[in-house]
């Protein structure tokens, strides 16, 4: 099961969304929302929760692909989540997350007792590339008890 079959399996917004996991490695994860009417906002473009959603989903797709490997001993967490509109979205939109620490750094956090918290940008863009929202989301790795 890739990391997306998985996310669209155990996460029901995913599945409502009907957000579609294009990549999802530990360098990049790419989700895409179709376009899709009962999702729109007053302007006919995809209503700001569901671009929200879109994101925190890349970035997670992204920590699973990751940190999978760490499941056994801590479970990802997002801390928090800053995110940007920068231009009108119409259409299908495609969020594109990275990791802004290196996977080893993190893991030696972990490894020496700490809880590594480590930030996950993720851009937005129309179909035409335009880039129409940016999003932080901060994640942790809380150790299992």
């Amino acid at each position: 099961m890739t990391v997306g079959e998985m996310l669209v399996a155990t996460v029901p917004m995913a599945r409502t969304l009907n957000l579609e996991f294009l990549e999802t490695t530990a360098e990049r994860a790419v989700v895409r929302l179709p376009d899709q009417a009962e999702y729109h906002n007053h302007i006919g473009g995809p209503h700001a929760g569901a671009m929200f959603t879109l994101a925190e989903s890349a970035s997670g797709a992204i920590v699973i692909a990751a940190f999978g490997d760490q499941m056994s001993r801590a479970v990802p967490l997002a801390v928090k989540a800053e995110i940007g509109y920068k231009k009108l979205a119409k259409g299908v939109v495609t969020a594109t997350a990275t990791l802004g620490r290196p996977v080893a750094e993190v893991i030696a956090e972990l490894d020496a007792g700490r809880r590594p918290e480590f930030p996950v940008a993720v851009e937005i863009q129309r179909a035409d590339g335009a880039v129409t929202g940016e999003m932080t989301v901060v994640w942790t790795l809380r150790p299992n008890a």
